[in-house]
């Protein structure tokens, strides 16, 4: 991707949020000789109104489909607001509504929806969905689950790597996880003692449990951070990033699109690559394919991204030979 073409397409996110609100479709009775098709929604959004990009870029890829809310389609959303623990009842409300598939926004929500039906499609978006035992394989989902596995565990490994280039004096990093991303960490902690780094891993367990988290980083006097990727990260990225600007403190992130909001450095598949394979799954379900028939995607391009302002204020000055391989630079 082109340097200022990824510019534009993070900037400009935003405006594709979906045009018909949830609100003025959802419980209506639908008219006519013909049903539209219901998409059931389970994510752990705050609201229509808070969507993440991430989740706001699959609605919009969507209506490009033709989905559109309200004419070729009714969504049926069901927001988490970050609490897990809300995720059974609503999946178990969505399969007493009939909706035509459930779209899961994480792997939590997909073992709800899995667990509430073994019939209705559901399509999830997933670190790994094997790994999670959604499907029996990647190639052959078998079941009524499919979906795009992120890997965003696996892509760790090489944004520590991309963090010891930008900052070569470190010798001590932090890993911010959280209780979801143990498997990963462990493969971390090998590759830094690999690399002669001395690892502190730092749990937040729940997003309320993030500022807790962010202060044990800043009084564990580390050179710098890896952000695992994690769905409650993710939630809670604009406080990371907030946090460790005003701690001085660089780090990466698992999503190339965060330098534009300020981070350091972004590294992996983009979130509108990710979006359009999610909703183009969503697209063949509705369309009559069966979730086994459909293997599971991934990404296979990645790109790493740097914010050339927020190196400056950090005091970094960023290796030439990274910042040739950048996909995108934020100025």
């Amino acid at each position: 991707m082109k340097r200022r073409d990824f510019i534009a397409l993070v900037t400009g996110a935003a405006v594709f949020a979906p045009q018909s609100g949830f609100a003025q479709e959802t419980g209506r009775k639908q008219s006519g000789t013909a049903k539209l098709p219901v998409i059931g929604v389970l994510t752990n959004s705050a609201g229509e109104h808070d969507l993440n990009p991430l989740t706001a870029g699959i609605f919009a890829e969507l209506q490009r489909l033709g989905w559109v809310n309200g004419r070729r389609a009714i969504y049926e959303p069901r927001f988490a607001a970050g609490d897990p623990s809300r995720l059974p009842g609503f999946a178990a409300d969505l399969v007493d509504r009939t909706v035509n598939v459930i779209f899961a926004g994480n792997t939590a929500a997909a073992k709800a929806a899995q667990i509430a039906t073994t019939t209705i499609p559901i399509v999830a978006l997933a670190d790994d969905l094997e790994e999670a035992g959604l499907v029996a394989s990647i190639a052959r989902p078998g079941g009524n689950v499919t979906g795009v596995s992120i890997f965003g565990s696996a892509l760790d490994q090489k944004r520590l790597e991309f963090l010891v280039e930008m900052v070569p004096a470190a010798r001590r990093m932090a890993a911010l996880t959280d209780s979801k991303t143990r498997p990963s960490m462990a493969r971390v902690a090998a590759n830094a003692y690999r690399l002669g780094i001395e690892l502190v891993s730092i749990e937040a367990p729940s997003l309320d449990k993030l500022d807790s988290a962010l202060d044990a980083v800043v009084t564990a006097r580390v050179d710098a951070v890896n952000v695992l990727a994690s769905a409650i990260l993710y939630q809670g990225r604009r406080a990371i990033i907030d946090r460790m600007a005003a701690s001085r403190l660089p780090a990466i992130y698992e999503w190339p699109e965060y330098a534009a909001e300020g981070a350091l450095m972004g590294y992996g598949p983009t979130q509108a690559l990710i979006s359009r394979l999610v909703a183009e799954l969503i697209d063949r379900v509705l369309k009559g394919v069966s979730p086994a028939e459909l293997p599971v995607l991934r990404a296979t391009k990645f790109e790493l991204a740097i914010n050339l302002k927020t190196a400056k204020a950090l005091g970094i000055t960023i290796p030439p030979s990274l910042l040739a391989r950048a996909d995108g630079v934020i100025e």
